[in-house]
């Protein structure tokens, strides 16, 4: 989990990788199920109809039980999931949740000719991603087991770490479950 562009997807697709289990994007699921890019649901819904959903996709993704085929994955969630408290219930109590944290100047920087995140296009994204900082970051905190900061590692090195804490833990096996 973190803030967008804190790279919850490329780092979950590899950790999954070396897990040798399979990796699940939240936002993926929603956006089959809606039939349409998140952007464009927010634009013709709202933020509230969209956060209905996400909520009924993160309570289905995180009670699989554990002798499920796909019990044992590296799950990602959109940026916002921890904005309702049963999400981050649900992802406390069903998952291993690992925060990628990001600052965000270092957001700013990957992200600033993006055009397909929502929250993102206004006027001043740098102030829009500090302003996200300051609301999901203590809800990030309070949800994780794990934190890692992304900084200027690689993605195979932020993967090892957290294979690394995860073993310390004893949670790296497969049928683990995972969440970035």
């Amino acid at each position: 989990m973190g803030l967008p562009g804190g790279g919850k997807s490329t780092v979950g697709k590899q950790l999954a990788r070396k897990l040798g289990v399979r990796f699940l994007d939240a936002d993926s699921v929603l956006e089959e199920r809606i039939g349409m890019p998140i952007r464009s649901y927010f634009e013709q819904h709202g933020e509230a109809a969209f956060r209905d959903l996400e909520e009924q996709v993160i309570d289905e993704l995180t009670q699989l039980p554990a002798g499920h085929p796909e019990a044992g994955r590296v799950l990602a969630t959109g940026g916002g999931a921890v904005l309702r408290e049963v999400n981050r219930q649900h992802l406390k109590d069903r998952t291993t949740v690992v925060y990628l944290r990001s600052s965000p100047d270092e957001l700013f920087r990957r992200l600033k000719n993006d055009t397909q995140r929502p929250l993102l296009q206004v006027g001043d994204p740098l102030a829009k991603l500090r302003e996200l900082y300051a609301q999901r970051h203590p809800l990030y905190e309070e949800t994780a087991h794990y934190s890692v900061d992304t900084g200027r590692p690689s993605v195979a090195t932020l993967v090892n770490m957290i294979l690394m804490q995860l073993d310390l833990a004893g949670k790296s096996g497969p049928g683990m479950p995972s969440e970035s």
